[in-house]
C-alpha cells in the first residue's frame, strides 16, 4: 500500500494506493468527502449519505487528481461536485 500526502488549498490530504490481485484500489480522502476510482461504487456512497466521486480509468493517485469525474453521490451533488470536472476540482471541494 503507498500512502501519499497531498496538498491542496493549503490542506492536506491523504492518498491511497491499494495493489489488489487483479487491480488498484486507488481514494483521495478529504475531510468531507472522498474521490475514488471506479473499483467501488457510488451506490455504497449514496447508501452512507457520503460526499464521494468516482474518476474510472486510473493507475495512480496523479491520474485520479488528474481525470475527469465519471460519476458523483447525492451529497457530493449537492456541494455542486458534477461530472466532467477533474478529481482535484471534486476533491478541491470536499476539503
Amino acid at each position: 500500500m503507498i500512502e501519499r500526502d497531498i496538498l491542496i488549498n493549503d490542506k492536506v490530504i491523504k492518498g491511497y494506493e491499494i495493489e489488489l490481485p487483479n487491480a488498484k484500489l486507488i481514494l483521495l480522502a478529504a475531510p468531507k468527502g472522498y474521490v475514488m476510482c471506479g473499483y467501488l461504487n457510488i451506490e455504497a456512497s449514496d447508501k452512507f449519505n457520503d460526499c464521494a466521486a468516482v474518476v474510472k480509468g486510473v493507475r495512480s493517485i496523479d491520474e485520479l487528481l488528474a481525470k475527469e469525474v465519471f460519476s458523483v453521490s447525492v451529497a457530493a451533488g449537492k456541494k455542486g461536485i458534477k461530472p466532467g470536472m477533474t478529481g482535484l476540482e471534486a476533491i478541491s471541494l470536499m476539503i
